[in-house]
C-alpha cells in the first residue's frame, strides 16, 4: 500500500507540473515506480493507479496529442483540481488560529502556514502556541496505538522495571499521553512518556473484558492506580491550603485544617503531589511514606532538612 500511495502521488505531480498530455510510455520512464517494470506488468499497474485517482477525485483526462489523433496522453488541470476558496468569514478564521495554537504535537506547535493558505490571521490574533503540549512521546505512543488496534500485548521497562500490559485505551489527561490496560495484578495506568524499549508481542490477539472502562481510571488520582501494594496514607493539611486539597481529593472544604486518608497505589505520584504543598502537608502514616517525603524534601534542599 505504501508503494501505491507513493506512486499515485508522484504521477498526480508530474501530471500537475507538465504542461500538455503525456503519453503513457513517458509516464513509465519518468515516473518513480514504474520503471522497472515489464510491459504487462506496467499496464496493469498504471491502469490500476488511473482507477485509484478517479476514485481520490483527481480531474485525470486522456486527450490526443496530435492532430491526427493517433497517440493519446493524460492530464490533469491544476485549476480543475484545486480546492475551492472556503470563503472564511473573519470569525471563523479566528476560530482556526486559535484552535491552530491550542495543540501542540511532539513539543511543536501546529504548523500556522496553512492559515495563510485559507485566508490569512486576524490582526488581534498572535501567533504563539497556546494550551497543552501533547508530548515529546513519539515512538512509544505509536507503538501503544499499534498494540491497541491489533489486540496485542506489550511489555517495557517503566521505572528501572519491567511490565507486562494488556493495553486497552490511551488517554490524555494534564498535558500526558497514558495507556490503560490489565496486567496480572489488575487494572494499571502507566505514564507513556516514562516507557521505555517497547515491545509489542506478535501472540495471539487479547480481548477487552466487557467491565474494563477508561474514563473511570482516568477519573482516579494518579496515586490510586499504580504499580506498588495498596496502602492507606494519613495526610494534614495545613489551613491555608486545605481548600485546594479538599477540592482536589473531591472532599468538602474544611474550615481549618485537613486530616485526610487517601488510598495509594502509587506512591512516588503521592509523594510529589505532597511536596507540592511544601510544608504545608505533612504524611502522619505510614511511616515508610513519611520516611521516603522526608528524604526527598532533603534532597531537594541540598540535604539542609
Amino acid at each position: 500500500m505504501k508503494n501505491v500511495v507513493e506512486r499515485a502521488l508522484n504521477l498526480i505531480i508530474y501530471l500537475l507540473e507538465t504542461p500538455r498530455p503525456v503519453t503513457a510510455e513517458e509516464i513509465r520512464w519518468t515516473v518513480a515506480g514504474y520503471g522497472d517494470q515489464t510491459d504487462e506488468a506496467f499496464h496493469r499497474m498504471f491502469e490500476r493507479d488511473k482507477i485509484v485517482l478517479k476514485r481520490l477525485g483527481v480531474p485525470l483526462k486522456r486527450q490526443a496529442v496530435d492532430a491526427w489523433e493517433v497517440d493519446f496522453g493524460y492530464t490533469v488541470d491544476p485549476d480543475e483540481y484545486a480546492i475551492a476558496e472556503p470563503a472564511l468569514t473573519a470569525e471563523e478564521r479566528a476560530a482556526l488560529s486559535l484552535a491552530a495554537r491550542m495543540v501542540r504535537l511532539g513539543g511543536s506547535p501546529a504548523g500556522l502556514g496553512a492559515l495563510l493558505k485559507l485566508g490569512g490571521m486576524e490582526r488581534s490574533v498572535g501567533i504563539e502556541p497556546l494550551g497543552a503540549d501533547l508530548g515529546p512521546e513519539g515512538g512509544a505512543l505509536g507503538g501503544l496505538f499499534e498494540a491497541i488496534t491489533g489486540h496485542r500485548q506489550v511489555a517495557f521497562d517503566y521505572r528501572g522495571a519491567p511490565r507486562s500490559l494488556s493495553p486497552y485505551a490511551l488517554a490524555h489527561r494534564r498535558g500526558r499521553w497514558y495507556v490503560a490496560g490489565m496486567t496480572s495484578d489488575g487494572e494499571r495506568v502507566y505514564r507513556v512518556d516514562r516507557i521505555n524499549k517497547l515491545r509489542v508481542s506478535e501472540a495471539a490477539a487479547i480481548s477487552k473484558p466487557p467491565g474494563f472502562d477508561v474514563k473511570r481510571l482516568m477519573a482516579a488520582q494518579p496515586w490510586e492506580t499504580g504499580p506498588d501494594p495498596a496502602v492507606e496514607a494519613k495526610i494534614r493539611f495545613d489551613a491555608d491550603v486545605a481548600w485546594w486539597a479538599a477540592r482536589t481529593l473531591g472532599l468538602e472544604a474544611p474550615d481549618g485544617e485537613l486530616e485526610a486518608t487517601i488510598p495509594v497505589s502509587n506512591r512516588d505520584a503521592l509523594v510529589g503531589w505532597a511536596l507540592s504543598f511544601g510544608d504545608s502537608a505533612e504524611v502522619l502514616e505510614p511511616a515508610d511514606l513519611r520516611d521516603e517525603i522526608v528524604r526527598r524534601a532533603r534532597a531537594a534542599m541540598g540535604g539542609a532538612l
